[in-house]
């Protein structure tokens, strides 16, 4: 109701500056060319009711006119960026599901890529990430049928399907020789989006997977439980993993990022109109009592996981491990469109860093930059294009667009180079510039 609002009070007040002024030239043009504008779009809207009614009419079969204002929603919403998108009611369902931290699936996040779809991470524990998929694999079939002509909604569809029935995909890796043919088993997937260790006896761990509706309390319960364990006079501070998280809900990542900031802004969003923008806050109360904080991020951590990793890193809470971030710094608003219609999910805005930085399209730099040592069958395949390659991307909002960066984590911690850096940095083994961060010091670009 909020943004229906705003728009007719925006209206309104066009209408009044056009009447105040109804004598100049430029205005009386201004309001033929909007008429004009107007009279265009009808023509256009009347061009697809002839065409939506000759397809009806003559096409060699009869067609479901449901299916065609769908493909039609479709097509118009694909040509804007790759996250808006028509959601029919049951992928509605399924995403309220989803946010809420309980799903049924394989276990994977993906997007569209040339038509294909293109896996952006394997959820950890998941059927798919213990069948072996990975971050960059292209699917081009499922069950034997190309996914090449369906919409994204759809290939997830079919992905989907009762708890303990089995899927084939046909997997493209980049450098290897032939497609690869995996069975993977359907269940109900459960995202544990926190898990937490402590390194030692002096350094507390916390990875963050994604931003459902449990991260908060996750994040919450993981510093409660390390500092059950490691007393307040020992802990040199901790590491928060946001390492190939592609993001999720807004709100956790704003609770999430308070829940180490005492006060200041920690996002903004800003739509088309000045009037919509927002600003999020800190509230008073840091969890970790001030304690030293390192954040690992990668080409894979994207969206939420970003807008958390800029707040800590613009007011200098936290120092950048890693490589350059995906990029995703769009919001998109889920909008119910009434009973059984489903919803639309639209981008209407971009991310701000505290700093006014936007992240769209160019990503969060590290502080300090490490690169992991790639095993050799994997260095075709282990670093994320980012946002910024993804066709139709919504376009950064000011300077030069950056691509994204390395993605790959060692299974085993011991070859962790990030991990290892992040850890002897907090204890004091070693040494760096940027840690702990100078309040003086510009924020990477």
């Amino acid at each position: 109701m909020m943004r229906k609002t705003s728009l007719i009070l925006l209206g309104a007040a066009a209408g009044t500056a056009l009447t105040l002024v109804a004598s100049s030239p430029r205005v009386g043009l201004m309001g033929m060319s909007a008429k004009a504008a107007a009279a265009d779009t009808y023509r256009q809207l009347n061009l697809f009711g002839d065409v939506f009614e000759r397809v009806r009419a003559d096409y060699v079969e009869k067609p479901d006119d449901s299916k065609l204002v769908e493909s039609a929603i479709n097509g118009m919403l694909a040509g804007l960026d790759p996250h808006s998108s028509y959601m029919d009611p049951k992928s509605f369902r399924d995403m309220q599901v989803q946010t809420r931290g309980e799903f049924g699936g394989l276990g994977i996040e993906v997007t569209m890529e040339d038509g294909l779809v293109k896996v952006v991470t394997p959820i950890d524990e998941t059927p798919a990430a213990k069948a072996g998929i990975m971050a960059n694999d292209i699917i081009t079939h499922l069950d034997g049928d190309a996914v090449q002509g369906l919409t994204l909604n759809q290939a997830v569809e079919k992905m989907r399907g009762p708890v303990n029935t089995k899927i084939k995909l046909t997997v493209m890796r980049k450098g290897g020789d032939k497609p690869l043919e995996l069975s993977i088993t359907r269940d109900v997937i459960r995202v544990r989006s926190v898990r937490s260790r402590e390194e030692g006896d002096d350094v507390g761990y916390i990875r963050v997977t994604q931003f459902n509706e449990q991260t908060t309390e996750g994040v919450k319960k993981a510093i409660t439980d390390i500092s059950a364990k490691i007393p307040n006079d020992k802990i040199k501070g901790y590491v928060l993993d946001m390492r190939n998280n592609p993001g999720g809900l807004l709100d956790q990542a704003i609770s999430v990022s308070d829940a180490f900031l005492d006060r200041g802004e920690i996002v903004s969003t800003r739509g088309r109109n000045a009037e919509e923008t927002q600003r999020f806050s800190a509230r008073a109360g840091d969890l970790t009592k001030g304690k030293p904080i390192i954040v690992l991020v990668n080409g894979g951590s994207a969206s939420a996981s970003e807008i958390v990793a800029g707040a800590l890193q613009d007011h200098k809470r936290a120092t950048l491990i890693g490589t350059r971030s995906f990029g995703k710094g769009s919001v998109q608003t889920i909008i119910p469109l009434g009973a059984g219609n489903g919803a639309l999910r639209l981008t209407t805005a971009r991310y701000y860093t505290p700093a006014g930085r936007s992240i769209q399209a160019k990503g969060i730099t590290p502080d300090i930059e490490v690169l992991q040592d790639v095993p050799e069958e994997l260095k075709a395949r282990t670093d994320t294009k980012g946002e910024a390659s993804l066709r139709g991307h919504l376009k950064a909002a000011e300077g030069d667009e950056k691509t994204g960066s390395q993605s790959y984590i060692p299974p085993d911690p011991k070859d962790d180079k990030a991990l290892k850096q992040a850890v002897d940095l907090l204890r004091g083994i070693q040494t760096n510039a940027a840690f702990p961060p100078n309040p003086k010091a510009p924020v990477p670009n």
